[in-house]
């Protein structure tokens, strides 16, 4: 039988997951290409022979997805298989509509071909949306099972965005570890919150090794801690599988790929957010889990802000910094800087757009709902650049930064800048303290 010829839409994550998992070294199937969208200047590049096997000594391209119909009928593929995540269900078959048009299947794989299998315990915090909180409650997390005595390794979904042949494997224990990686300010922004901690977190592009080599970190390894990206479903089969959702976006838990997935398969669900959702909003989520899966174990939970100095924020003309990803296909309309510009009294948010240049005036091109906020957009060392001109030329009091990450330690912000710091906060019982004294009670 002639090898089954298909594309793998992605973007440098997932993507090259299930290539690893399902195809690579698999002679049934010859893969074309990847296409990549939602990140810049991913497309274009080559996944490396040395990742991608015995079968592609010439490595696999990197098209841009645009490109998809025309590389369909151009290579007369069989199949194109959907491996990207926080996407609505309709643009997912919108996108199987226009494959099948053009005469190939069109595929989504499942939960068990694609989880590996650890040998130790594995938790996985997953989300129904991006923004909806994942960060702060796998850092919660990490720090109960630390306090129950636990060496805890956390493995980061992948954010590969540089060279992939040295990304294979990366281990963070450091801040020199991010610069030792080139990190762009989306993988800072994940894993520097660990490093502030002391915890060791690993990322990068092989899953099977990057598992392993978390299995046996030389500082000790009781608890696999699988820290979600977007609303991916893990990668590791999770032994307690949490999943936290947002309810400022009521009804998102149902409407968005593959999120909804993680509602269903979740042990634990982590409703955030509370204290500055409304509760006609909150209820409508209540509603959803309860028809969803009632099974589920289901936490209230708060992320409160901090500032420094928040009183000097009282009457300013502010810039809101937000998290990149929360904003661009987390389609957030504001996050925290804007509770926090509210809550401390700035008299008004400053509209970025009229001062924005180079790569950062073309995300608003390709997200123009962003509206009065400031992407934290830095996935080169030219949008950083940019970033940081953006913010500068800006006219403005002051800056409100609500990244995870101290932006000012990566670009010069030559006004009063404020950080927000925000943590998650566990309201009433059950809480997750009862959920992890359950879990470390069954581990060997």
């Amino acid at each position: 039988m002639a090898k089954k010829k298909i594309i793998i839409m992605g973007a440098a994550g997932r993507d090259f997951h299930n290539f690893n998992v399902l195809y690579r070294d698999n002679a049934d199937y010859e893969v074309v290409c990847f296409t990549a969208t939602q990140i810049p200047d991913i497309a274009g590049r080559k996944y490396p022979a040395s990742l991608a096997g015995k079968l592609y000594p010439n490595g696999i391209p990197i098209e841009d997805e645009k490109d998809l119909i025309e590389l369909v009928k151009k290579h007369n593929i069989d199949e194109v298989v959907f491996s990207y995540s926080d996407v609505q269900h309709e643009y997912v078959m919108h996108h199987a509509s226009r494959v099948m048009a053009a005469g190939a299947d069109f595929k989504v794989v499942g939960s068990r071909t694609t989880m590996l299998k650890s040998t130790k315990p594995v938790i996985a915090v997953c989300a129904v949306r991006t923004g909806c909180g994942k960060s702060q409650t796998t850092r919660a997390v990490a720090n109960l099972l630390k306090k129950m005595g636990k060496k805890v390794v956390a493995v980061r979904h992948p954010m590969p965005y540089g060279d992939l042949e040295k990304q294979k494997v990366q281990r963070f224990a450091s801040i020199d570890d991010l610069q030792k990686h080139n990190c762009t300010i989306e993988e800072m922004e994940e894993y520097e919150p660990h490093i502030s901690r002391g915890n060791v977190i690993y990322a990068g592009v092989d899953y099977e090794a990057i598992l392993r080599a978390a299995e046996n970190d030389p500082a000790g390894c009781d608890v696999i801690l699988w820290d979600g990206g977007n609303n991916d479903m893990p990668f590791y089969k999770p032994d307690l599988h949490i999943t936290v959702v947002d309810p400022h976006r009521p009804g998102h838990e149902f409407k968005y790929y593959p999120g909804e997935t993680n509602l269903y398969m979740a042990d634990v669900i982590v409703i955030n957010k509370i204290d500055s959702a409304s509760n006609e909003n909150i209820q409508i989520v209540r509603k959803n889990i309860q028809a969803a899966n009632p099974k589920a174990i289901v936490v209230d939970a708060a992320s409160p802000i901090f500032i420094d100095n928040w009183q000097e924020i009282k009457g300013k003309r502010v810039l809101v910094v937000e998290d990149g990803p929360t904003l661009t296909h987390g389609e957030m309309t504001y996050g925290a800087g804007v509770v926090a510009a509210q809550k401390f009294g700035a008299a008004s948010l400053v509209d970025p757009r009229p001062w924005v240049v180079g790569k950062i005036e073309e995300t608003y091109k390709k997200y123009p709902y962003i509206g009065t906020l400031l992407p934290a957009m830095g996935y080169s060392e030219a949008q950083i650049k940019d970033l940081e001109t953006t913010i500068n030329k800006v006219d403005c009091d002051a800056v409100i930064i609500a990244t995870p990450i101290d932006l000012t330690r990566i670009v010069k912000i030559k006004k009063p800048a404020y950080r927000v710091i925000y943590e998650l906060q566990e309201i009433g019982k059950p809480d997750l303290t009862d959920v992890l004294t359950d879990f470390v009670k069954n581990i060997k």
